[in-house]
């Protein structure tokens, strides 16, 4: 084994190929960690072409794992301080919500613990947790702040089964695992609650958070409606940059008086309220603002204030939020330019 470079720290970052993970990995390399980051297939040199890019930023080793094999995480794991659990199945067209997204995220997530409480070199790990498992509830009325004590009602969603039910679920209960896990094997934990993210991307793929966002600007009437089910699930449309979301992994990573879940938000609106920033800031996209009788008010709004008390700040707006993701559609080819 090479002696490290000294002052040199050494993070993982749990599934890669992923828009927040390849963020996370590039700020990490940026800030001079060295870096492992685990991928279901390294053969497949076109999925993981943007982590071959970020190699000339510094130290990044890539390795082979899998969320339903413990024993892939053992390697990668080995010797990092810090451990970023970003990865989760997604699946939102599935018929068989329980075992494509549920109980591989549960299992994803105790296979990854199991495998730093082994390693016992992770002095932190910080889990991807959503706002999927904080701000579901049969409460009504308007006004509700939604706070790191909040938790997803999972009865309710898997009693009545709303269209994409199972990713709140999967999450909610990932996360509840995670904490009972580490409580029980003594595991500095911390989770990060990220919103709707937007925002540039560096994998090959569109990120489908970045289309749902963007959906009132390319009038795609299936995600325009996936928006709409979003607030009327949720309570609200609460976007956030996903640069921020990374900036803030690493802050609570870092900071030693961090502890317990952390909500990171930087815009709360609605759909109607969206789409009449939208249709005022880039006119010639033409984005409806009639919604009928659809709610224009969110019912709730979702709480940063524990992370800004710590110390954080968001660098990102609504307006940069936009901006750059309506830049990257271009690129893209995907919006007139």
């Amino acid at each position: 084994m090479a002696a490290k470079p000294t002052g040199t720290k050494t993070a993982c970052v749990v599934g890669g190929t992923g828009f927040v993970a390849s963020v996370l990995v590039k700020l990490l390399l940026e800030k001079g960690y060295t870096v492992n980051t685990t991928v279901r297939d390294p053969e497949n040199q076109e999925k993981i072409s943007h982590l071959l890019a970020l190699e000339s930023l510094g130290n990044l080793k890539i390795f082979k794992a899998d969320l339903t094999d413990g024993a892939s995480f053992d390697a990668p794991v080995a010797g990092c301080e810090l451990v970023f659990h970003v990865a989760t199945p997604v699946n939102f067209a599935s018929e068989d919500p329980e075992n494509d997204m549920i109980k591989p995220a549960i299992q994803g997530v105790l296979n990854v613990l199991k495998a730093c409480a082994k390693a016992g070199t992770a002095k932190r790990v910080i889990l991807t947790s959503s706002a999927a498992a904080v701000t579901i509830n049969q409460l009504n009325g308007t006004g509700m702040v939604m706070k790191e004590e909040n938790w997803t009602d999972v009865e309710f969603l898997i009693s009545v089964k709303p269209p994409t039910w199972g990713y709140p679920v999967s999450k909610t209960l990932a996360e509840k695992a995670a904490w009972k896990f580490a409580e029980e094997n003594n595991i500095d934990l911390i989770t990060v609650i990220p919103t709707l993210m937007a925002g540039p991307s560096h994998t090959p793929d569109i990120p489908s958070s970045i289309g749902l966002a963007m959906s009132l600007i390319t009038g795609n009437e299936f995600l325009i409606n996936g928006m709409k089910g979003m607030q009327m699930l949720s309570g609200s449309i609460s976007i956030s940059h996903v640069e921020d979301v990374c900036r803030a992994h690493i802050f609570v990573a870092e900071k030693e008086s961090a502890s317990g879940r952390y909500i990171c938000c930087a815009v709360n609106t609605s759909v109607p309220e969206l789409a009449k920033f939208l249709n005022k800031r880039y006119p010639h996209y033409k984005v409806p603002t009639d919604f009928g009788d659809f709610p224009t008010k969110a019912k709730l709004t979702i709480s940063s204030e524990k992370l800004i008390k710590e110390g954080f700040s968001f660098k990102y707006g609504m307006e940069e939020i936009y901006d750059q993701s309506v830049e990257y559609f271009k690129a893209k080819g995907l919006l007139k330019k």
